[in-house]
């Protein structure tokens, strides 16, 4: 764990949480292919409806940070980006570059503490949504991002679309050679992790998750070994023995060790892009149905449900989706596109989808 100091004179900021935006329960994985590629994909819940666009931001594309005093950090994009952008923020949360660098933000709530913003810091400030986005455009490894991290600060900045108050996020990096580091601002600094199994859920922080999982080495993808007791032999009643004891709830500690266990024992795919379709198979058992994690808010039931299931894939650059009214997966392949246009490029994740008809397909034998 690394501290990155922001200046001796920063006060800190521990942001409050709208209720309703706790209801949440992003999940993140990594694989790693039978030839060394990894993939790597995460789920989005909320407690309420998040307007989404898959968006391509281009090389040269001008952003400014915004701050509670005004415009912050002033850069331009020197990687071009795919991704999901949210509300009419052109931003991106998630997403993948050009030289396979990818973000994922997670809620972090009750924990994420921003810099309070002072002359010295704002010209190199940005918001929680914008954080992100600043990652995806400005690096190609891992180790670049930890070098310029002393050089931003994360300030509490309201977004309306996002609440009162502060969205409380952290984030999760990828680069091309599977290099992880996991991000996250508390109590006014940025706090760093290498994160080896690529997992992340949320709340709370990323170094008790990794303490918590102690609690569960026992637990194994090999069924139990039949036991005699008093000369009478039990076996076990089905497959999946060895994981009993695997907690099945949807709390984030609970899917943190669900996440981490899963793709540590899949079988690995040949290639990146088979595991993509493993990322989906694994991702599938954090589905949130509609009606299973409700909270009441001011007399109003809120349900917390999965909204969108995303893989990338750093080799090919293709970037995977699926939405909970549309189970078909979509991709979008960065390298189509031209990298050097003038403009963002975006398409509304929206509108429910069909099954295919394949009635008239059937032959006789």
């Amino acid at each position: 764990m690394k501290k990155l100091c922001l200046g001796a004179l920063l006060l800190f900021m521990q942001p409050l949480v709208l209720p309703l935006m706790q209801l949440n329960g992003c999940t993140g994985i990594k694989l790693i292919a039978d030839d060394g590629s990894v993939v790597h994909g995460r789920t989005l819940e909320f407690g309420t409806s998040v307007d989404l666009s898959v968006a391509v931001i281009p090389r040269g594309y001008s952003f400014t940070g915004t701050t509670p005093n005004g415009p912050g950090l002033r850069y331009k994009s020197k990687y071009a980006a795919v991704g999901a952008i949210a509300f009419s923020h052109l931003t991106m949360l998630d997403g993948m570059n050009e030289k396979g660098l990818s973000v994922g933000t997670f809620y972090f709530p009750g924990f994420a503490g921003y810099s309070q913003i002072t002359r010295d810091t704002q010209a190199r400030a940005l918001s929680p949504v914008e954080f992100p986005n600043w990652i995806l455009t400005q690096f190609a490894t891992v180790n670049e991002l930890k070098e310029a991290l002393q050089d931003v600060v994360i300030a509490p900045t309201v977004s309306e679309e996002w609440g009162p108050t502060p969205p409380p996020f952290h984030y999760i990096v990828f680069d091309k050679d599977g290099n992880c580091l996991v991000i996250e601002p508390l109590g006014g600094f940025l706090v760093t992790y290498d994160n080896e199994l690529g997992t992340l859920t949320n709340s709370p922080t990323f170094d008790w998750h990794m303490t918590n999982l102690r609690n569960y080495i026992h637990l194994s993808p090999y069924n139990a070994i039949p036991v005699s007791i008093n000369g009478i032999t039990f076996k076990q009643l089905g497959a999946g023995s060895g994981m009993t004891g695997l907690p099945g709830d949807f709390t984030p500690p609970s899917r943190f060790v669900r996440a981490a266990i899963f793709s540590a024992a899949a079988t690995p795919s040949p290639i990146a892009s088979d595991a993509i379709f493993q990322i989906f198979h694994i991702l599938n058992q954090f589905d949130i149905p509609v009606g299973v994690a409700l909270e009441k808010i001011d007399e109003t039931t809120h349900s917390s449900q999965t909204q969108v299931t995303c893989a990338r894939d750093p080799q090919s650059l293709k970037y995977y989706f699926k939405t909970y009214d549309d189970q078909n997966i979509k991709v979008i392949d960065l390298s189509d596109f031209d990298f050097n246009v003038s403009n963002i490029k975006l398409l509304p994740v929206t509108g429910r989808g069909r099954a295919q008809d394949i009635s008239r397909d059937l032959t006789a034998l």
